[in-house]
């Protein structure tokens, strides 16, 4: 069995580093990255929370995050069962472009394949303050 849990810490350490080679090594080729039926914020058009299909599409999420200011970022705790990692965020973060801030306790919910790759990743989050600070409402 794959330790999910120290892969989830990987990919933080890794994001804390600025270092998104070192992420994408943990996704599969087909991963699916904030993939859902029905989400507000990403009818509104939330840039950083648009699905991304294939590990090929999620360096542009990092790229848009990689233009926001990050005050802070912690993950409070990880949780894991069977083939998924929860992890406990808070955030507080800045959008240059808007001129917005918001702050915001999340849930990221990591599932892997039979190989210890990612193979999904959603954000639940305060949709409604993510919207305000992308200045989509």
């Amino acid at each position: 069995m794959n330790n999910h849990l120290k892969t989830v810490s990987a990919i933080y350490d890794a994001f804390g580093r600025g270092n998104i080679p070192g992420i994408l090594e943990h996704l599969s080729a087909d991963v699916r990255w904030e993939e859902w039926a029905d989400n507000t914020a990403q009818k509104a058009g939330v840039p950083w929370l648009q699905p991304r299909n294939g590990k090929m599409e999620v360096p542009e999420f990092f790229k848009i995050i990689g233009s926001l200011r990050f005050i802070d970022f912690r993950v409070l705790s990880l949780m894991a069962g069977g083939n998924q990692v929860a992890a406990e965020i808070m955030l507080e973060v800045e959008i240059p472009e808007t001129g917005r801030h918001f702050r915001d306790e999340e849930m990221h919910l990591w599932t892997f394949d039979e190989y210890g790759k990612v193979i999904r990743l959603r954000h639940y989050t305060d949709t409604a303050k993510h919207m305000a600070a992308a200045g989509k409402v």
